[in-house]
């Protein structure tokens, strides 16, 4: 299988260890990962942002990067959703989407992690082990945008020497939500307020989640507090082994 990495401009700038992670975490698999060299922003944020027309060669440079590949995974995975809505989306005043054709073929090809491991790959063990107290926090994305479900937590669950614990009110969402939590902040500060108390109730050492964005706004939170709760990438526990010295 001809895999892309596609790491977005969030995690190659401010955590590239969460595209190595996955690429260790597939080479260990026994899969090739290639890089492409020249991919750029994909054009979510300004798509979100109401520039829409500015999106346009954004589109068109995504479709064509990741063209002819088998596989594009996405550690955070909103590239497969924004891929599949923008031409549902795209205002008639604007004209036609951007090379539908090409969009519509990469699409089917773009994979959140967890559905790459889990229904492409039929892999829920994947040989990690992370001797640690952990919980999980679906982020919003991926439950009501990609629908992965339980596909992390599949793949948590099989970690060798982890202590897996629920999170309660696990699906309430953590406050961040992109610009939400600078045009919102006593909101979104409120809604960080619980999310932290409940991460806390649970006693776990690390708190996971398939998008660093909301790992970052939590995790910060957490530091400010003092609690000693860290955070990591779904990959990233995934990736350690027995052999890695932590």
């Amino acid at each position: 299988m001809r895999t892309a990495l596609f790491i977005t401009c969030f995690n190659d700038t401010m955590f590239p260890r969460t595209g190595q992670a996955v690429t260790t975490l597939l080479e260990r698999l026994g899969h090739t990962v290639e890089f492409p060299q020249g991919q750029t922003c994909c054009g979510q944020m300004h798509f979100n942002t109401g520039y829409r027309p500015e999106t346009l060669p954004l589109v068109r440079r995504f479709a064509e990067v990741f063209a002819g590949y088998d596989a594009v995974v996405a550690p955070p995975g909103p590239a497969r959703a924004w891929c599949a809505t923008i031409t549902a989306w795209w205002p008639p005043s604007t004209g036609t989407p951007p090379s539908p054709r090409a969009v519509e073929q990469v699409v089917p090809t773009v994979y959140e992690l967890s559905e790459l491991l889990v229904d492409v790959l039929g892999v829920t063990d994947v040989g990690a082990y992370f001797p640690h107290r952990v919980t999980y926090h679906p982020t919003c994305h991926s439950l009501r945008m990609l629908r992965v479900g339980d596909r992390p937590l599949e793949l948590l669950r099989a970690v060798k020497g982890i202590d897996l614990v629920e999170l309660p009110d696990a699906e309430s969402c953590c406050g961040f939500g992109g610009t939400f939590a600078l045009k919102n902040p006593e909101v979104s500060n409120a809604m960080l307020a619980d999310k932290m108390r409940h991460v806390q109730d649970t006693g776990a050492e690390f708190l996971c989640a398939g998008d660093n964005s909301c790992l970052t706004h939590i995790g910060s939170g957490l530091s400010r507090l003092r609690t000693g709760v860290g955070t990591m990438h779904l990959a990233e526990i995934l990736a350690r082994t027995e052999g890695d010295v932590r």
